[in-house]
């Protein structure tokens, strides 16, 4: 097994996503294809012009090839952008292609589903590679934002 710096320890928030460690372990099932999803309801970052913060649902989901991402890490990844400023567009890939640097899973794909700002909700989806036959790939079920409507 890898040897993990964060499971199991105090583990401070990186004061930005280059400074956040990501970690994996093995994948104990390389021999079939299935699906893992990580949903973070309440993730936030920084408008990089006003400062204001932002907020998104980030649905996360992938086909681990020999490697899995660490769920702790991850979180600690994620909140690292409390602090930083990225536009929206830039905050959901950059996640994927860590990732994927991180990893190389044989598939992923990325919601990032973002509240509105200045009226206009945007919603951000990336995916790498195909998805293996036989593997279920639910909808994410992040509904289009309504408003009060």
């Amino acid at each position: 097994m890898s040897k993990l710096t964060q499971l199991g320890k105090s583990s401070e928030i990186a004061k930005s996503p280059e400074k956040a460690v990501l970690e994996s372990v093995p994948n104990p099932h390389t021999d079939v294809d299935y699906l893992i999803r990580f949903t973070c309801p309440e993730f936030t970052s920084l408008c990089p012009i006003t400062g204001q913060p932002d907020f998104a649902h980030i649905m996360i989901d992938y086909v681990p090839a020999k490697k899995m991402i660490e769920s702790k890490s991850l979180k600690l990844y994620l909140f690292s952008y409390r602090n930083h400023g990225a536009f929206h567009e830039a905050c959901t890939v950059d996640i994927a292609k860590r990732i994927i640097k991180e990893i190389n899973p044989k598939f992923l794909r990325i919601g990032g589903y973002w509240y509105p700002r200045g009226g206009i909700p945007i919603d951000i989806f990336y995916q790498h590679g195909k998805l293996p036959k036989d593997v279920w790939l639910p909808e994410q079920g992040v509904p289009s934002y309504k408003g009060r409507g």
